[in-house]
């Protein structure tokens, strides 16, 4: 009798496990670019996620460099901030992803609005030549090498 009143209470508590497993939520973290006109390469920290509207899962908040390319418009480079959400820190960041019974999505829509391109002028094109013969012109100061410049003299 004590026998099986010791596996009801087994059974009782794998099955209170697996239900409490399968209760468990997580966080799931999706951002979307988005642009004007679509069809833009979008570029985030150096991999290419494809045309525009682009999405991508992440799991770290932060900054993100965002470069937009297209033929005939200008290239964009951007530095999106993504900020965590009131519940998300480090006091509740375990209760959140492991605890709460059910799904939260953070979904983040970003939209750019791309420039056409502009031939600079002749004057523009110059003024930038002048300016890179310019600093052409200016010598480096000398390099201090061996013993001597190591010590700083």
């Amino acid at each position: 009798m004590a026998n099986t009143h010791f596996s009801r209470r087994t059974t009782v508590a794998v099955v209170a496990a697996v239900v409490l497993g399968m209760c468990c939520g997580c966080v799931e973290r999706r951002y979307t670019i988005r642009t004007d006109p679509p069809g833009v390469q979008v570029i985030v920290n150096g991999e290419n996620l494809g045309p525009s509207p682009a999405s991508h899962n992440y799991y770290y908040y932060g900054d993100r460099e965002v470069t937009l390319v297209m033929g005939g418009y200008e290239t964009k480079t951007i530095i999106q901030p993504m900020d965590a959400p009131w519940w998300d820190n480090y006091l509740t960041e375990f209760f959140s992803e492991n605890l709460v019974p059910y799904v939260i999505r953070d979904d983040r829509e970003f939209t750019y609005k791309m420039e056409p391109a502009r031939t600079p002028t002749q004057e523009e094109v110059q003024g930038r030549a002048e300016a890179l013969r310019s600093e052409a012109n200016v010598l480096p100061p000398p390099r201090r090498g061996g013993i001597l410049g190591w010590l700083g003299f």
